[in-house]
This record gives structure tokens, C-alpha cells and sequence, in this order.
């Protein structure tokens, strides 16, 4: 093992121990690690742009450096023993090379244990359409896939294909047939794998994310033929996913795509991370069901009503706002009110929604800011500098 693999997977085990999510390491930078959302750093030693390179060059192909200098990006999964999987970005900034690593849980969890709404479950039950799962940047949503994906393997005899950019839960196969496919591995682009994946007997087919109009087009037509399609999208609400698909195509193009969406999006989950009272954070989480309502609003781009016609099909549909969800976290104690109101859609009507609650808030246990003891390493607070 080369000393920069040694070093960098000391700070892998660091983040494992502290239950962190995402580990920074930067030419020129003192790494950090992002635990319940705030980055700390790991001890007061620098790296240069030398470390970083010899660090890189450590733990990728010959292939991988030399797709990463032309490209001066680069995506692909790295394994720490049998301890954790992580999906790794490297990139060039102005100081050198940088390497951005996310932690994926080698069990995957079900609802339960992820705190998600019951009414997710049911779009493992959906027979064909499209699931979206949209949010920002670390919201979960490739955590929320994989527990919907793992929920179909443990209950339906069905071809499952999945095509990531990299491949990040891995999934066993169970009652399902499985076959996982890393773009740039084992197939050059989304665009190829889709349509190849339409002549592979497949009854679902995850496109790990719709980034350009051909995939989007090829997806929405795999929907549109008996299959089942989840894809993922960085979107803030289920009013934007409509938005974004329609407006990514020409105008001449975009009513054709509006009868389209509404006739094959089985639903949308949106999910924001919220800072909770113990120091953790939990997933705000939007649902979008389909129903007939919902699909006549898509064809007749009546997007703006989307949230209303969510809100009053939560008791028959199980679908809900942010705000509603934001709501049940505040009334269990698990949510400051102050919070909830910073990631609220509309913090005006999660207000009057409070207000039956009587503050709503809940004290907080334990220090938000305090460093956090460490077996190799200690945290360095910004403060410090």
C-alpha cells in the first residue's frame, strides 16, 4: 500500500468512527470531514498539490489519471477493505487536484430506519411509469433509491438494470434478476446504455441521473412502453421536476413532453435534510402521487397548483408538502420551530400551520458546536485559524 492510500484511508476510518457523511481533501488544504451536515477539519496538517497527485494516482487506474487529465474531472467508487464503499469525485482547482468522497452504507436501509414516510414503500409496487427522486446535492436520494430498488428485490421476481455513474449501493440479487452497469466501465454514456438496456428484457431500469435531453426523451419513452423508469434529478419540488423536464426541450418540443410527463410520472419525491434537535439531521420530504388531478394539471401547464392539489391528497393519497412534513417534525419534538421555518416552502404557511402547536419547538440536548473526540485524529474548528 502506498503511504497517500495509507494516509487517505485513515481518513476514511475517521469519518466511519465520527458517523460522518463526506470527506474533503484538497491540494493546499487541511482535510475535512462533513459530520450532521458542518465540515471540521482533521488535525492542522496541510497536503500539497505533490500528496494529492501521488494520492490519486494511488487509488485509480492508469486509465482513470489519464481520463482525469483530459477531462480534469473524474468519477469512480473506491473500497475500503470490507469496512465501507465510497463514491469519490476528483477534480482539478486553481491549488491542484481536490478529491470529494461520500460514504455509501454497505447495508442498505429500509423506511424505517431512514425515518421516510410509509407511502414511499408503495412505489416499489408501481408496475411500470416513472419514479423521480429529486433534491440538492447529499440530500439522500440515491439512499432512497436503493431502499425502494432493495424493497422490489425482496418481494417481486423481476430484471432489474441500473445504469450509475458510478455504480454506489450495490445490490445482491434476491427474488430480482440484477444487473448493474457503471457508465464509462461498462458502457460509454447514459445515452448508450438506455436504449440498450430496452433490448435486454428488462421489467425496471434506474437511470442514476437525467442530465441531457436525450437521455430524458429515451426515458420517458422506456415509461412509456411498459417499463418501469426511476431516474433522479436535481430539483427542489415536484412543480420544478415538471419545470425543468418540460423547459429542457425546444418550445415546439415541450407540450408533447407535457402529455408525455403526465401520462407516465407515477410520482416524485423531493427530500431537503434538516438539522434536528439532537444534533443529526432528518429528511423533509415532499410526495408527489400521481392522480387525476395532478395528471390534468401537468397536460394543461398548471404547474403552480401542483403544491395545492399535493397538500388536499394527502389523506387519500398519502402524498404531502414539505411544509406538512415539516409540520409533523416540529409536533414530535424532533424539529426546532426556527428551523422548520428556514427550510419551508412557504414559511408563512407553515406558521398558521404551527400556530395550533403552541411553539412547537423542542430544547435542544447537548452542544451544537462542540468538537467531537477523535481516536487519530482532532477536528480543528474554523475559529481557530
Amino acid at each position: 500500500m502506498g503511504a497517500m492510500k495509507a494516509k487517505l484511508d485513515s481518513y476514511l476510518r475517521t469519518l466511519i468512527k465520527n458517523k460522518g457523511s463526506d470527506l474533503h481533501v484538497k491540494s493546499g488544504g487541511i482535510p475535512r470531514v462533513r459530520i450532521s451536515g458542518a465540515l471540521r477539519k482533521i488535525g492542522k496538517d496541510t497536503l500539497d498539490a505533490r500528496d494529492l497527485e501521488a494520492m490519486v494516482k494511488e487509488i485509480s487506474t492508469d486509465e482513470q489519471f489519464k481520463k482525469l487529465q483530459v477531462e480534469k474531472s473524474l468519477d469512480m467508487s473506491y473500497l475500503l477493505g470490507d469496512e465501507a464503499r465510497f463514491r469519490a469525485n476528483v477534480f482539478y482547482q486553481m491549488n491542484g487536484l481536490s478529491i470529494v468522497m461520500r460514504i455509501i452504507p454497505v447495508k442498505i436501509p429500509n423506511f424505517e430506519e431512514m425515518g421516510l414516510p410509509k407511502v414511499l414503500a408503495k412505489f416499489a409496487d408501481v408496475a411500470r411509469g416513472m419514479v423521480l427522486v429529486t433534491g440538492v446535492t447529499g440530500s439522500g436520494k440515491s439512499t432512497t433509491l436503493a431502499a425502494i430498488i432493495d424493497k422490489i428485490n425482496r418481494t417481486y421476481p423481476k430484471h432489474i438494470i441500473t445504469l450509475e455513474d458510478p455504480i454506489e449501493f450495490v445490490h445482491p440479487d434476491k427474488k430480482c434478476l440484477i444487473n448493474q452497469r457503471s457508465i464509462g466501465q461498462d458502457s460509454n454514456s447514459f445515452a448508450d446504455a438506455l436504449p440498450a438496456a430496452l433490448r435486454e428484457d428488462p421489467d425496471i431500469i434506474l437511470v442514476g441521473e437525467m442530465r441531457d435531453v436525450e437521455t430524458i426523451e429515451l426515458a420517458l419513452h422506456a415509461a412509456g412502453t411498459g417499463h418501469l423508469v426511476f431516474s433522479t434529478l436535481h430539483t427542489l419540488d415536484a412543480k420544478e421536476t415538471i419545470d425543468r423536464i418540460v423547459g429542457t426541450f425546444p418550445e415546439e418540443e415541450q407540450n408533447r413532453i407535457r402529455q408525455s410527463l403526465s401520462s407516465v410520472l407515477e410520482g416524485t419525491i423531493t427530500q431537503r435534510l434538516v438539522p434536528t434537535v439532537d444534533g443529526g439531521r432528518v429528511a423533509a420530504v415532499e410526495v408527489m402521487v400521481k392522480t387525476p388531478r395532478i395528471s390534468e394539471l401537468i397536460a394543461n401547464s398548471e404547474d403552480a397548483e401542483i403544491p395545492d392539489a399535493i397538500a388536499e391528497g394527502r389523506d387519500i393519497y398519502g402524498s404531502q408538502t414539505f411544509d406538512q412534513h415539516l409540520y409533523d417534525l416540529v409536533k414530535s419534538g424532533r424539529v426546532k420551530e426556527e428551523v422548520a421555518m428556514e427550510f419551508a416552502t412557504s414559511p408563512s404557511d407553515l406558521k398558521l400551520l404551527l400556530e395550533g402547536i403552541g411553539g412547537g419547538g423542542a430544547s435542544s440536548g447537548g452542544e451544537e458546536d462542540g468538537e467531537v473526540e477523535l481516536d487519530a485524529y482532532d477536528f480543528k474548528d474554523d475559529s481557530d485559524d
